[in-house]
């Protein structure tokens, strides 16, 4: 394994365009674009204040950055250094940017969430969307980027409304049964959206596009709840994870359980799993003269053994409930692209 030199970076970050083939990072005020091939800097940018966000557009032709302090953003284009824009919120304040599906739109978010603010980068038109919701995950695109769902807060009650991207006309508006709404996500295919609610409430609600209530899901209560949540990409399953540290995994039919992972940390039989421990060959070197690119080249290996003996003990933290997000529970959900495979990991485990 090979090692470029260092590079300096504020912030840690350090941004993969979506093909591939650039690499931006943000040094105080300047950003620098390399290609990743050769880390030739091909694009330095010059920002107005300190670089706090950066990211690319889906289809790596922009990369917009971020400075929340003084409430803009700038965004710059790949192909034509010399063209450049601005987005200014002014007294309303800026807190979070993204981009939109097709690279050209750029979605603020002002202060104490007051409202979303969608600019367009083809005609300069604006448009406003009120009351979003402060939330870890407020807002979804569906995966063909032709719809948004956005998690809204209006007389004290959860809701959910439905704008069309190509023009930003809201085509739906609905109330969702939770107490505080903490994120949304919809289905690889569109068809369903999910929505779950705070920590303290346990419960999984799926809607239709057009508000249908599909199903609702309540794993337990009286504890600590969801905390992960992960669709198939064939949307026919629903992978929940939990602060009980298990994993439940919903079908797409009758929203049912059809599967129940646990994470003990005591492994008695190998009858249902196959347990790996990678194992480190340390560098040995025969001769005593060598060099530092000696070493770079024979860089330590690693494998990965099956383990025999049993039972398998797995080290876990204990978590520290006085602090906030404590390492517990199921912090991390991936799917297979073939939805055979569903990879899990328990934060209370090292």
């Amino acid at each position: 394994m090979n090692f470029s030199d260092s590079f300096k970076q504020t912030n840690s970050l350090c941004r993969f365009s979506a093909c591939g083939e650039f690499v931006a990072n943000a040094v105080s005020f300047r950003l620098l674009v390399r290609e990743v091939k050769s880390l030739q800097i091909i694009q330095i940018y010059t920002c107005l204040d300190t670089v706090q966000h950066v990211e690319w557009s889906p289809d790596s032709c922009f990369i917009l950055c971020g400075m929340f302090k003084r409430g803009c953003v700038q965004v710059w284009s790949i192909e034509n250094p010399e063209w450049k824009c601005k987005i200014d919120e002014g007294s309303a304040g800026l807190i979070d940017v993204c981009w939109s599906p097709d690279s050209r739109h750029v979605l603020t978010t002002a202060d104490f969430n007051l409202r979303i603010t969608v600019w367009s980068l083809v005609n300069k038109s604006v448009s406003y969307i009120k009351y979003p919701k402060k939330a870890s995950k407020v807002l979804d695109f569906t995966e063909d980027g032709k719809y948004l769902a956005l998690a809204e807060r209006r007389d004290c009650k959860d809701c959910i409304s439905v704008f069309v991207c190509s023009d930003w006309e809201l085509i739906k508006h609905f109330e969702v049964a939770t107490n505080d709404l903490a994120g949304i996500c919809w289905s690889p295919d569109g068809r369903a959206l999910c929505v779950w609610d705070s920590l303290l409430d346990c419960k999984i609600l799926l809607y239709s596009p057009d508000g249908l209530c599909l199903s609702s899901y309540v794993p337990y209560q009286h504890a600590l709840g969801i905390k992960t949540v992960a669709w198939s990409p064939s949307s026919q399953f629903l992978a929940i994870g939990c602060y009980d540290e298990q994993v439940r995994v919903l079908n797409h039919i009758t929203w049912k359980t059809v599967a129940e992972f646990h994470h003990p940390a005591s492994i008695e039989s190998q009858d249902t799993q196959i347990i790996y421990r990678e194992a480190e060959k340390k560098l040995q070197l025969r001769d005593q003269r060598f060099s530092l690119q000696d070493i770079s080249t024979k860089c330590p290996q690693s494998k990965y053994e099956v383990v025999e003996e049993m039972p398998v003990h797995i080290k876990t933290v204990k978590a520290d409930t006085e602090t906030a997000n404590p390492k517990l529970g199921i912090g991390v959900l991936s799917w297979s692209s073939d939805n055979k495979y569903l990879v899990t990991r328990n934060g209370a485990m090292k």
